[in-house]
């Protein structure tokens, strides 16, 4: 990794459309700032284009003020607009190389590997910064994904030098076993921002990692 790229770790926020209207990203994100959150990663399947970009670059803020990355989630093109300091990709976006020569080598660049350690294997020898295994416990923000289990997380932990992210169902309670099977990042939605006081749902993650 190019010196001075941020490493994955603790708690990673995904603010998602789902849970929050255009008008509650950035008090949210903050309040997930304030928390604790270590990385934050914008997702939003419902406002228009103008409207994400105007997020997107108020969330981008935010994030420097607290020297915490700010990765949006599928689109490449939105991230090298704002200046974002990544991107995340799934199995229907943009291929690594093609993010990486937009975003160039500073950008951090993590995919989606569901229950797949080849594919998570193939994603670092391809330049991934991290990558994401899950869905770990039962998810309503998806809950059609595949399933994994912490055997994959240690089996990725022998075999992977990058950071691995768990998600799906995460819970402050749940995630102690994710960690201790080699998670050293734990990526919650629902956890943190479908919770009435965000700060203190983060926190409870955060605490997880001290």
């Amino acid at each position: 990794m190019p010196s001075g790229k941020p490493h994955v770790a603790g708690l990673y926020a995904i603010a998602d459309s789902t849970y929050l209207t255009a008008d509650q990203f950035v008090p949210a994100v903050r309040a997930a700032l304030d928390g604790g959150a270590r990385v934050i990663q914008y997702r939003d399947k419902k406002s228009e284009p103008g409207q994400r970009e105007a997020i997107a670059r108020a969330l981008n803020a935010l994030c420097r003020e607290h020297a915490v990355p700010f990765l949006i989630n599928d689109d490449v093109a939105l991230a090298a607009l704002v200046g974002a300091a990544g991107v995340h990709l799934g199995r229907d976006d943009p291929d690594i190389a093609s993010a990486r020569a937009a975003l160039g080598d500073a950008a951090l660049i993590g995919v989606s590997c569901y229950n797949e350690l080849a594919r998570a294997q193939t994603a670092q020898a391809k330049g991934a910064d991290y990558v994401a295994f899950g869905r770990f416990f039962t998810s309503r923000t998806k809950p059609q994904a595949v399933p994994a289990t912490p055997e994959l997380l240690r089996a990725a932990r022998s075999g992977l030098k990058i950071p691995i992210v768990a998600i799906g169902g995460i819970t402050p309670e749940n995630g102690v076993s994710l960690i201790a099977a080699g998670a050293d990042a734990l990526a919650v939605i629902e956890g943190v921002f479908n919770q009435p006081d965000i700060r203190t749902a983060a926190e409870r993650y955060a605490r997880l990692f001290e």
